[in-house]
C-alpha cells in the first residue's frame, strides 16, 4: 500500500521585506490607523503562571463555585443539549434577555424588551455601535483617559476622536457643551459621545449628579447620542448610587451597554446593548453580518445560572473580596510609589489610575517591571494622542492580596531606580516616597503618608506560589 504524499512544511510566518511588500497592496485602508489592544498584548505574557498581572480587567473566576456550574451544565445536557447546540434569534433568547432585564432593574432601569439584544461580549456591542453609526472622519467623543479596549475600535473605524478630560467627578461636561458648540459653528454634529460614567475604566472616578444630568441635557438640545458603558455599576464598595444616564434620558438618546463579564465571567462572552428602536434596528443587522447570532449555549448557561436566584449574593460575594484587594493595593501604593506619584481612589469597578512624576514614561518602564514578572497598563493606551506617557492603569481583582502587594512592590522598586537615575543625571534629588504630595486638580489624590521608599531593603522580588489554572491566573 503506497503512503500518502505529505504536503511540504511551510514556514511559520512571512516576514521578509518582500513578503512583506507582496501583501500590502491587498490590505484594506483602515488597516494603516488599526491599533492593537494594550490588554491583548499582554495576555500571551501575563498567562505565564510566575508573571503578577496588575494589567487586565480580571475577575475573579476563581470564586464562581464549580458545583453550580456542573449542575447547570448537567441541566442543560439533559433537557436542552439540542437547542442548546444549536443557532439562535439574531437578538438574542427572551430567556436571556429576561436575566438582562433584570440586572438591569437592580440599578433602576426597566426598558423595554424590543430595545434589547444580546451581544458577544461588551466589546462586541462597542463595535457594533461603531459600525452602526461611524464613517471615516465622523466625530466621536470620550473621555481623556478612556477604556482601552475603545480606542482600537474608533481607530478602525476611522473616526475623528476627541478626547475630554476628566477629573475626580468624571468628564469635564462644561468642556464637553463648549467643543460642541464650537463643533456646530463648523458645521459638524458629534455621532456620539462615548463614557463609563460609573468607576470609569480606566481611572475609577465616577460622574457626579450634576454632571450626569446636564450631559443628557446637552444630548437632548443638539441630538445627540451618548454611549454609556456600564460593566462595572454592581461592583460598589462605598458611596451611594447615583442614576446611569439611561435612567435619566429614559432612552431617547442614551445608548447602555453591559456585561456579564464582571458580574459572572468573561469566557461566557455575553453582552447587551439598549438602544432607540431605529438604531436597534440597524445594530441587529450588523450582527447578523458579523457573527449570526451569539452562543445559544453560554445563553443558556446564564437562564440556568439565574433561575437559581443566587446572582445578587455572589456579587456581594465578589465586593467584599474586590473592596478588600482595593485596599491592600492602595496601601501599598502608599508604601512602595513616590511622593509626586497621585492615583484615584475608586468606590467600585477594578482599577486604579496612578499618575507618576512627567519623566517617567511608563511604556519603558513596563519593559522593565516585565523583567521583573509584574504588568501593568500603560497610560498611553488609554488616549489616542501622546498623552498618559507617565500614568498607568492597575487592576486588583485579579490577583490576590500577596500578589497585589508584592506586585505594587516591585513596580515600586524599577520605579525608584528611574527616580535615582534621573537625580543623578539632573542633580534633582526628588523626594522619597510617599505622602502629602498636593493635589494638583487632576485625576488622584495622595492623602496619608507612608514610610519611605528609600528606606525600603535592597532585596530580591518575593517569591510567591504558582497560581492554579482558572485561580485568577490570566
Amino acid at each position: 500500500m503506497s503512503e500518502v504524499p505529505q504536503p511540504p512544511h511551510r514556514r511559520r510566518a512571512h516576514t521578509s521585506t518582500r513578503d512583506l511588500a507582496r501583501y500590502a497592496g491587498l490590505f484594506a485602508e483602515r488597516t494603516t490607523v488599526m491599533r492593537s489592544s494594550a490588554m491583548r498584548d499582554l495576555m500571551a505574557i501575563t498567562a505565564r503562571a510566575e508573571v503578577i498581572s496588575l494589567a487586565g480587567g480580571l475577575p475573579d473566576t476563581s470564586t464562581f463555585p464549580a458545583q453550580s456550574f456542573a449542575a447547570q451544565m448537567t441541566r442543560i445536557a439533559q433537557e436542552s443539549v439540542a437547542e442548546a447546540l444549536q443557532y439562535g434569534p439574531t437578538e438574542g433568547f427572551e430567556e436571556t434577555k429576561d436575566c438582562i432585564l433584570e440586572v438591569m432593574a437592580a440599578e433602576g432601569m426597566l426598558p423595554d424588551p424590543e430595545d434589547v439584544i444580546v451581544t458577544t461580549g461588551g466589546q462586541q456591542a462597542i463595535d457594533l455601535v461603531c459600525k452602526t453609526l461611524v464613517d471615516r472622519g465622523d466625530v466621536v467623543i470620550c473621555e481623556a483617559p478612556t477604556y482601552p479596549g475603545a480606542v482600537p475600535v474608533f481607530c478602525s473605524y476611522q473616526a475623528d476622536v476627541i478626547q475630554i478630560e476628566c477629573d475626580d467627578d468624571g468628564m469635564r461636561v462644561e468642556q464637553l457643551e463648549i467643543l460642541l458648540g464650537e463643533l456646530c459653528r463648523e458645521g459638524r454634529r458629534p455621532k456620539f459621545v462615548y463614557t463609563v460614567p460609573t468607576f470609569q475604566n480606566p481611572a475609577g472616578v465616577t460622574m457626579s449628579l450634576e454632571r450626569r444630568q446636564r450631559l443628557v441635557e446637552l444630548a437632548r438640545a443638539h441630538e445627540m447620542l451618548v454611549v454609556e458603558d456600564n460593566p462595572y455599576g454592581l461592583l460598589r464598595y462605598g458611596g451611594e448610587p447615583l442614576p446611569s444616564l439611561y435612567q435619566l434620558d429614559g432612552g431617547d438618546f442614551v445608548i447602555y451597554l453591559g456585561t456579564f463579564s464582571k458580574i459572572l465571567s468573561p469566557g461566557i462572552r455575553l453582552g447587551w446593548a439598549v438602544a432607540p428602536p431605529p438604531v436597534m434596528e440597524k445594530i441587529i443587522i450588523g450582527k447578523q453580518a458579523v457573527d449570526l447570532c451569539t452562543s445559544t449555549l453560554t445563553q443558556y448557561f446564564v437562564r440556568e445560572y439565574f433561575a437559581e436566584g443566587r446572582w445578587r449574593r455572589y456579587v456581594e460575594d465578589l465586593v467584599e473580596i474586590y473592596r478588600s484587594r482595593r485596599d491592600v493595593m492602595l496601601a501599598a501604593l502608599e508604601e512602595h510609589f513616590p511622593a509626586e506619584a497621585t492615583w484615584t481612589e475608586p468606590q467600585g469597578g477594578l482599577f486604579i489610575w496612578a499618575t507618576l512624576p512627567e519623566y517617567i514614561d511608563t511604556g519603558d518602564l513596563l519593559a522593565k517591571a516585565l523583567r521583573t514578572d509584574v504588568a501593568f497598563v500603560p497610560g498611553q493606551a488609554a488616549y489616542i494622542d501622546e498623552r498618559g506617557r507617565n500614568s498607568m492603569r492597575l487592576n486588583f481583582s485579579g490577583v490576590d492580596e500577596d500578589e497585589i502587594r508584592e506586585g505594587i512592590r516591585r513596580i515600586g522598586r524599577v520605579i525608584a531606580e528611574q527616580v535615582d537615575l534621573y537625580g543623578a543625571l539632573t542633580g534633582d534629588r526628588p523626594q522619597a516616597p510617599a505622602g502629602g504630595a498636593e493635589d494638583t486638580g487632576g485625576i488622584g489624590s495622595r492623602p496619608n503618608p507612608a514610610t519611605s521608599m528609600s528606606d525600603s531593603p535592597e532585596t530580591d522580588s518575593v517569591v510567591l506560589p504558582f497560581r492554579r489554572t482558572g485561580e485568577g491566573a490570566a
